[in-house]
């Protein structure tokens, strides 16, 4: 048997004004987060970010993002699936 350490990823959602896009992307990068597209609002007001975090990363994001933002992001985040955690973390 060869077995392995899995971990929960989720689906995260994140609303900010798209003056911060630069902090909230390198936040999330910095969480091994996995960016899967990042749109901007029609009046060019806002973006949306959709990325897949690992769930042990996520802890603590919420304040963070409440500083990057001056208070104005929001995020929301469901599982997705679980994934093997990388050797050199095991």
């Amino acid at each position: 048997a060869n077995p392995s350490i899995l971990e929960p990823v989720m689906n995260v959602e994140i609303e900010a004004p798209s003056e911060f896009q630069g902090s909230v992307v390198a936040a999330v990068n910095r969480r091994m987060g996995l960016i899967q597209s990042s749109d901007m609002n029609d009046d060019g007001s806002g973006i949306k970010i959709v990325a897949e975090v690992p769930l042990a990363n996520m802890f603590g994001y919420s304040t963070e993002l409440r500083s990057l933002t001056q208070g104005k992001g929001e995020f929301s985040m469901e599982y997705l699936k679980h994934i093997q955690v990388p050797k050199n973390a095991q």
